[in-house]
């Protein structure tokens, strides 16, 4: 595909978008999948955050099947913070430890602010006790799903968020009983840096919303397959030389090497409850 000589400074592979699909049982599995996916099937485009000298991003539209999202090993080794961090990270999506830094720390917004108190021109919403609440009414409702883009903000705004949406709907399996399926949907999304951190975190939230409606309906419910669907899905130009790090621990480890277990976590994880302690929480 020929480019506008106005525009020199993007390369397409093509007129097209490719949009892959992988899958398996774990997150650190499919995880690394898609990544494989992207960087050896994804177009070169450049993005708007790039720094002079910087290569083209690989892009893909992906989508992730994991079949049994709390299934262990649940945590990658190439997960770009600690183990601390994550857990932080995880408690911010599903707990909202920091949702009084929006509008303060660089914050313009949060998962769980979008997720739990959404804002209307009639006040705010919990739009996931929405979902429990739907869920439980009617456990196959088409119609438990929750959003984050506001129009009003996002559209003109340099950092919209990335996640769009989420959509729940449970089925009854004839020998495992109730099983909550997942489905969230991103317009964007950091492949390297940013994808593990949100898969675990949401999926988490996925056993918490299982749990809650459970609870509600007196029946057991088991967390089932999670779906991860992005529209762009990008390794950026600017840290492929780490990345090629990682690629190169695909083939010199083993899965085992290359993996957590959230037992092995557990004492980082109480580490972060202890940070978040000293935060005055």
């Amino acid at each position: 595909m020929s480019v506008k000589k106005n525009n020199p400074e993007i390369t397409f592979s093509g007129g097209n978008i490719p949009v892959f699909v992988v899958e398996g049982d774990t997150l650190p599995e499919v995880w690394e999948k898609s990544l494989k996916e992207v960087w050896e099937k994804g177009i070169s485009i450049k993005t708007q955050y790039d720094r002079p000298g910087d290569p083209p991003s690989r892009d893909a539209g992906m989508v992730m099947i994991i079949r049994k999202p709390l299934d262990e090993p649940r945590i990658h080794r190439a997960l770009p913070t600690g183990l601390d961090e994550l857990e932080i990270y995880r408690q911010e999506v599903v707990l909202g430890i920091h949702d009084h830094w929006i509008g303060g720390h660089g914050w313009s917004y949060s998962y769980h602010d979008r997720l739990f108190n959404y804002e209307t021109k009639e006040g705010h919403i919990d739009q996931v006790q929405m979902v429990v609440k739907n869920l439980s009414e009617c456990f196959y409702t088409r119609r438990a799903q929750a959003i984050t883009w506001n129009p009003g903000i996002d559209a003109s705004h340099h950092e919209p968020p990335c996640l769009q949406r989420l959509w729940f709907r449970i089925l009854e399996d004839p020998e495992e009983g109730l099983i909550l399926n997942m489905n969230t949907h991103w317009r964007s999304r950091d492949a390297f840096k940013a994808a593990f951190m949100n898969i675990f975190a949401l999926t988490d939230l996925q056993r918490e919303i299982a749990e809650k409606v459970s609870s509600n309906i007196g029946r057991p419910i088991i967390p089932g397959r999670y779906v991860d669907m992005v529209d762009s899905y990008h390794i950026y130009g600017s840290y492929f030389s780490q990345f090629e790090g990682f690629l190169k621990t695909l083939k010199t480890k083993t899965f085992e090497e290359r993996t957590y277990t959230s037992e092995f976590a557990e004492p980082f994880f109480s580490e972060a409850a202890e940070k978040i302690k000293s935060e005055g929480r």
